[in-house]
């Protein structure tokens, strides 16, 4: 064994972690208490943070028993997730149990035959009153897994070249936060601005370019800690290690204090000789650029209600659209500056965020501190009127970040960098309110500015998108949408029309379509009486104009619950539209027309442009 870390007397509270049944997806895992209260209470967390759901991870717990010495001692359950151990006051326990895996996302826990992966929330179980003791972690091998290799943020304490062995961590909220990656797993390493960083890649195929892949993410960290740091203050990491995990299909992260969990498709990865890497690329180094920057927006500088994490229950807090909507417009514009996209890319990201919250009737019902309150509810449970009642405090959070900065900019005297900075300088890297934030605004800027800010938080109008950017040196101009967007619709085609979602105040929602209906054919009335009626079986939601030719109105066959349903549909509003400047809309000098469903973005002005986007020589020079 090699210790990596100073070697003390073993942690009161230890766990042991072993993956023996990896066929079946078990871990094996025992947790020893040295002097555990009368009558201990332990449970497992209802949920994981950084993500906002009760996912009742107890309910992959089994086979919980308990021994004190060579005696067994009763358990009883007391609640979903919490058991009471019949044991005397100071003398060790020991409680065994196993933990089926079998989530392949970045939340909970995975095992089988290749590849082993955990959170803490998943596998270890928290001890009542002993939360701030110093926690051990123990991963022994198996027949199974001899030949594997472990990768971890936890501080080794005396581990083989593998990784086996023991961790340690200050906490029970240090362990759950260092997630565990097990396998045969590709590995590199670098170094930003003093910091090393590990990064692994488990089930990447052979054609990964796999120096690309660090060199990328090294500007990527570089980037974010000159952001935070342009004092030239360390970062509050001593290390930190990526765990990406590749699959057929597949996107998403997880942040936590020195490490992240990743999930990208195998085509999104950069393969060797490939001398342009897709949008797939693009899309994942704009992931790690979130995760990472998450390091200091979520897990340091945080919600004031997540000060102490209450693991048995939902933690609520109306500031999701700054922690996860300001890292959304950071982590694009970070790729910006690191110079990993231009600023055609970089205009292109940013027009994609616009559109999807513009095709969104639920921005003008709930606003972005509501759907952060609301987060537990809806954003995780997603489903059939999500688009119609709720918005994404990723994206429009993200919206928001665009127009505080351009609005900063505007008056001259600082940029949304400066906040951000300011907030770690006021909070020192911890928990803010929603107070806090709109003083750093006020004092970077003015109080108006503050004021400006709130509403554009707690209302539903739309935001001043078009006037910002104009002053900027962009103009924003309105596109035709898509047909489905004039009908109203989202569907999925396949040999038929399958309606995902009837968007509010649509001529599908007014012809009575409703989600889960199948589109199958349309009538199409003859232009006199003498002219029969011609029906026409759809298979796409393009062949409707191919078959209504120019008729203002077709009766829609839709199937629901096996019944046959004829609807009679409006086509004028479908009818194609000329694009016209979004300066022309009936709210005013550059506001967005309410009917505008796309909106396309123009450089009018490359220096002022360069200017807000910076990170070349061009913008310095432009400066």
């Amino acid at each position: 064994m090699t210790a990596t870390a100073p070697t003390s007397s073993l942690a009161a509270v230890r766990y042991s972690v072993q993956a023996q049944a990896v066929d079946v997806h078990l871990f094996d895992v025992t947790l020893h208490i040295d002097r555990p209260a009368a009558g201990q209470r332990v449970s497992l967390p209802v949920w994981i943070p950084g993500s906002y759901l009760v996912r009742e991870f107890a309910k992959n717990l089994q086979c919980l028993r308990a021994t004190q010495g060579s005696e067994p001692v009763a358990v009883e359950q007391l609640a979903k997730n919490q058991w009471e151990i019949g044991c005397r006051a100071g003398a060790a326990v020991a409680i065994s149990y196993q933990v089926c895996a079998y989530d392949t996302s970045v939340r909970t826990a995975w095992l089988d035959r290749r590849r082993g992966f955990f959170n803490g929330t998943s596998l270890c179980l928290r001890v009542h009153g002993q939360e701030d003791a110093c926690h051990g972690l123990e991963l022994l091998p198996s027949p199974a897994t001899r030949e594997w290799s472990i990768a971890t943020g936890l501080s080794a304490v005396a581990t083989d070249a593998q990784g086996w062995g023991r961790y340690a961590a200050a906490g029970y909220d240090e362990l759950v936060d260092c997630p565990v990656e097990m396998g045969r797993f590709w590995r590199g390493h670098f170094t930003a601005a003093g910091v090393p960083h590990e990064f692994v890649v488990a089930g990447a195929a052979p054609s990964l370019d796999g120096e690309r892949l660090l060199a990328d993410a090294r500007r990527i960290c570089e980037a974010e800690i000159a952001f935070w740091h342009a004092d030239g203050s360390r970062p509050p990491m001593e290390r930190y290690v990526f765990m990406l995990n590749v699959v057929d299909d597949g996107y998403g992260g997880l942040e936590h204090r020195n490490s992240t969990a990743l999930i990208c498709g195998r085509r999104d990865l950069p393969r060797l000789g490939e001398k342009k890497a897709g949008e797939g690329y693009t899309t994942l180094l704009g992931l790690i650029s979130h995760e990472y920057f998450h390091t200091w927006n979520v897990k340091r500088l945080r919600p004031f209600e997540f000060a102490r994490y209450d693991y048995e229950q939902e933690n609520y807090t109306e500031l999701l659209w700054f922690f996860e909507g300001f890292t959304s417009y950071y982590d694009d514009l970070l790729l910006r500056r690191a110079e990993l996209i231009d600023n055609a890319q970089y205009l292109k990201l940013i027009t994609r965020t616009i559109n999807q919250v513009l095709q969104t009737p639920g921005r003008q019902v709930q606003s972005v501190a509501q759907a952060s309150f609301d987060a537990w509810i809806k954003y995780y449970r997603q489903d059939e009127n999500t688009a119609n009642h709720t918005v994404s405090y990723y994206t429009k959070g993200s919206l928001v970040a665009l127009c505080l900065d351009l609005a900063l900019r505007t008056q001259g005297q600082a940029t949304l960098d400066d906040v951000m900075r300011g907030l770690w300088q006021r909070s020192q890297g911890g928990p803010v309110t929603e107070a806090d934030i709109l003083a750093v605004v006020g004092e970077q800027a003015t109080p108006a500015l503050a004021d400006q800010l709130s509403q554009w938080v707690h209302g539903t109008e739309d935001l001043p998108l078009a006037e910002l950017l104009a002053g900027h040196g962009i103009k924003a101009q309105a596109e035709p949408a898509q047909l489905a967007q004039k009908l109203g619709l989202r569907v999925q085609e396949n040999h038929s029309i399958q309606i995902k979602t009837v968007l509010r105040g649509g001529p599908a929602e007014q012809a009575g379509m409703m989600a889960g209906d199948e589109w199958l054919a349309i009538e199409v009335p003859g232009k006199d009486p003498a002219e029969l009626v011609q029906r026409w079986r759809l298979a796409r939601l393009d062949d409707l104009p191919l078959y209504a030719g120019g008729a203002s109105r077709v009766t829609a066959w839709v199937a629901r619950d096996r019944q046959l349903l004829a609807l009679e549909l409006e086509l004028d509003q479908a009818l194609p539209a000329a694009a016209k400047p979004a300066s022309e809309g009936a709210d005013g000098a550059n506001a967005v027309p309410a009917a505008v469903s796309n909106l396309g973005l123009e450089i009018t002005d490359k220096q002022a442009v360069e200017r807000w986007l910076g990170g070349s020589a061009a913008a310095t020079a432009a400066h």
